[in-house]
This record gives structure tokens, sequence and C-alpha cells, in this order.
């Protein structure tokens, strides 16, 4: 794509640096390095937390490292400041900006120590330029909520690359950068280390998903925007299993609802099938679809006479299209579309004699809920390429699908998950405004509101065929 020269600071120089130029050299840019002399900014407390968790679990992209060796180049045409110090150059400057410094370390530190996802801002020449939000998990572990940070971090500085030398970089709305949690790191650090103390001596109960359904006549969810009108029935289980991610799908006059089955001696996802009787009412799921690795978000869809599914495989680094070879109990597999990437959730969109897969991508030890990717083919086995401006977004509540897309009066829209408070916190509705082999652009989340149709804490996926509507929530 271009030529960029990365500027570090000789004496702060970490690892994560070294996976921001290995994720620029895979999107096909050319990098030259400069390590500027001087002390930096020394050794940071967040180091002695690290030190210590280094022994118990995987090195973080955070941990100090050997400067990279400089590659000179006789021409750039981007420079990207990871010294915040760098200062004016002959070329446009890219920088990275977290509650309101250049000092991301000192920002991620803090916001790993408290528990809570923070914005990075990209700036060229001090003009924000682009904007990511990476989800946190839900675990007690300093080192892995800075990886995700850090991911977050890479992905939103490639976004941009490719976004400048594409042509398509835009500046971003400004707006007040968030506030940094107060306190320093190492008290911060104290508290949550007992926590995770206190967490791993106590009882872990078992995430417990339900998907429940109604039939319905008129709007429903994805118009109202809100889980209310006639109340959701729950798909029954035995409490040795939980039900999740449901699609449905009409044949033949018949409903059927397709599932992910987790049993808990197990903890490996299957794909099930239940078909509603003639009271409106479904019957246990039955596995129909079982691999060796795990396997969810079962999208079926049908397309030149034939019923096709295309569920999550990402623990198996491939996207797998299935075909019915009797439906709705027996399925093979008809090709690979993509291998070697851990994606989540690909969501299929006919468009402009197209096919397009929306989705999420996991990237190294990053979230998986929070970077989304798009594909393109031109025919439903492919070839399936990345689209150029991958990835196209990196937001903890609008990145992952939650259900098929939506059309609706001319306009599509997507269901995105909500992952900033929790996974599987809530869902929201995204209308795509764009969509072409040069952008991909989406309106802002509206988020869906609870309502006394299902009183479930937050809502995970939303589906509708016909009159049936389907959601699922945990908690």
């Amino acid at each position: 794509m271009g030529k960029i020269l990365l500027l570090t600071r000789e004496r702060n120089s970490r690892r994560w640096h070294a996976a921001l130029v290995e994720r620029l050299e895979a999107a096909g840019h050319e990098i030259s390095i400069s390590n500027l002399a001087g002390a930096g900014t020394g050794r940071h407390a967040l180091d002695r937390a690290l030190a210590v968790e280094r022994h118990f679990f995987n090195v973080s992209l955070a941990q100090l490292a050997a400067p990279m060796a400089p590659k000179s180049s006789d021409k750039h045409d981007l420079v990207i400041d990871l010294t915040g110090t760098a200062g004016a150059q002959d070329k446009p400057v890219l920088s990275l900006e977290i509650f309101g410094s250049g000092n991301v370390i000192d920002g991620i530190s803090r916001a790993a120590a408290a528990r809570q996802s923070a914005e990075f801002v990209a700036r060229l020449d001090g003009v924000a330029v682009g904007r990511a939000r990476p989800a946190i998990s839900n675990g007690l572990q300093v080192s892995r909520i800075l990886d995700e940070l850090l991911v977050g971090a890479i992905s939103l500085t490639v976004q941009v690359a490719n976004r400048f030398f594409g042509g398509t970089l835009k500046p971003a709305v400004e707006r007040p950068a968030d506030r940094a949690p107060c306190g320093g790191f190492l008290r911060a650090y104290l508290s949550f280390a007992a926590a995770a103390l206190f967490a791993r001596l106590g009882r872990k109960r078992a995430v417990h998903w339900q998907v429940a359904y109604r039939m319905i006549d008129g709007p429903g969810v994805a118009e109202t925007g809100r889980l209310d009108g006639e109340a959701y029935s729950i798909l029954a289980d035995d409490g040795e299993r939980f039900y999740a991610d449901p699609f449905v799908f009409e044949h033949d006059g018949r409903h059927y609802l397709f599932v992910e089955e987790l049993p808990y001696n197990t903890g490996k996802g299957v794909i099930s099938v239940s078909v509603l009787d003639d009271n409106d009412r479904f019957s246990r799921p039955q596995v129909v679809l079982e691999e060796p690795h795990h396997l969810s978000y079962p999208q079926i869809f049908a397309e030149n006479g034939e019923i096709y599914m295309i569920p999550e495989s990402g623990a198996a680094r491939e996207v797998v299209l299935y075909r019915a070879v009797r439906f709705p109990d027996r399925w093979e597999r008809q090709a690979v579309l993509i291998e070697g990437r851990n994606l989540n959730d690909m969501t299929l969109l006919r468009s402009d004699g197209a096919y397009w897969l929306f989705g999420t991508e996991r990237i190294g030890n990053g979230n998986p809920s929070d970077t989304m990717v798009v594909y393109r083919a031109p025919a439903l086995e492919g070839p399936w390429v990345p689209h150029p401006m991958n990835p196209i977004v990196i937001d903890e509540a609008g990145a992952r699908p939650g259900g098929a897309f939506i059309r609706r009066d001319g306009r599509i829209f997507l269901p995105v998950q909500d992952c900033s408070r929790i996974y599987g916190g809530g869902l929201g509705l995204m209308e795509l405004m764009r969509l072409d082999e040069t952008a991909v652009v989406f309106g802002s989340v509206v988020p869906i509101e609870g309502g006394p149709a299902w009183v479930r804490s937050g809502t995970h996926t939303l589906n509708r065929e016909g009159r049936l509507e389907v959601v699922d929530s945990c908690g």
C-alpha cells in the first residue's frame, strides 16, 4: 500500500511495537524504523505487575522489549509517532491518544487496573481521524486486559494507515476525552489482585443462556426498537445444557429453530434444531451438526434451490459453508470460504450482485467481539477476499453481529452486540449506509430497549422469519 516511517524511543520499546510492524507489513505497507535517542519515560509501575503475572500467564504485549532493529528507506509518505514527543516532521504524522494524552502505556495501565475500556483516538497532524473502543474481558488478569486494549490500538493504527493510502481517510467528530480513572496504578492493582484471588477461591456459577420465541403480526423488535408487545415463550432446557444464537427458517410450511446447544459436561457447542408444532410450541432441540471444534451462530439461508448454513467455527480458524443433504438433520461441508483466521459470527449479505460476509476477527490475544472485518466474493463459494479498508469498526458496542441483516423500507440494518458492560449485555441496530469495494460505512448504533415481553437482562441475538421472532440473552 504505502511507505511508513515508525518512530519509537530506543529505551522504551515494548512488544506491541513489533506487533504493530507485523500487522502493517501484513497489510502491504513498507515499514522503516527509527529509534530516537533518550531516556524515554523510564520504568513504569505497570512493569512490576507484569513481572509478577508473566510467571503465571502469557507474556503481555505491554512488556518491555529490546529496541527494534532500525530500518531505513529513501522515502516515506506517513510517519507513525509512538513516542508522543517527536514533534513536527516533513510528512503527515499519525499519533495515538488515550484519555486526552499521548502516553499510551500510562493510559492503558489506568484502564486495566480499573477494569474498564478506554477510547483511543488516532490523530493525523493533530486532527482526529479515527476512534477505537476495544472490548475487554470479564477476567481478573491485568495482562489480558492490556493485550485486548493494545490489539485495539494496533487495529486502529492499521485502519487509519489503510484509509490514508486508500484515499478515504476523513476527519472524525471531535468530542471530549474520557476521564482517566483516579489514583495510582499500584494501589488500583492491589485491589484488582485481591478481587482476582477472591474470585478464584469462590465458586463460579455456570453461564446460562436462554432462547425465547413468539408469534406476532405486524411490527416486531426491529421496528419498535423495544422488547414490548406479545410475551415470549422460553425454549426449555433440562438444566444440563443451554441454548443460544437462535436462527429461524421456514420450509414447506413449517418453522424450524436452529440454535447453538452447549452441554455443560463438554463445554463444546453443537448445532441443534427444533420444529414448531401446531400449538406454536417448539420441541426439544435435536443435534444435527457436530464437529471436533466448537460451533455456534447457525446462520441458515436458501440459495438457488438449496439450503445452506454458515455456523461460527472460529476455534478451527475457518469459515465453512454447509449444505443440507436432507433438511433439517443432515448436513455436509460444501466449501471452506475463509481459512487461517479466527472469525466470529460471520453474517451473509447479498448486495448488488455480490456476496458479503460481516463479522469480527480475534487477532492474537485481542477480544473476539470488537473488530469488524468484511469479506467479498462474486459467488457464494468464493473466492472470498478481505475488504481493503479492514478493519471496518473497532467498537465494543457496535462491531459483532447479533443476527441476520434486516431489510426495511429499502434500508438495511445489522443487529450488533453491545459488549461494553459484559458479553451478551445488550443489542442494537446499525444501518448500513454505504457498501462497495472501496468503503463500508455504518450509521450510529441505536440500542434496543428492554420491555415487558422479555424481562431477562440484555439481548444477544435477534432474528425473524414471517411471524416468528426469536431472541436470546444471558443472565
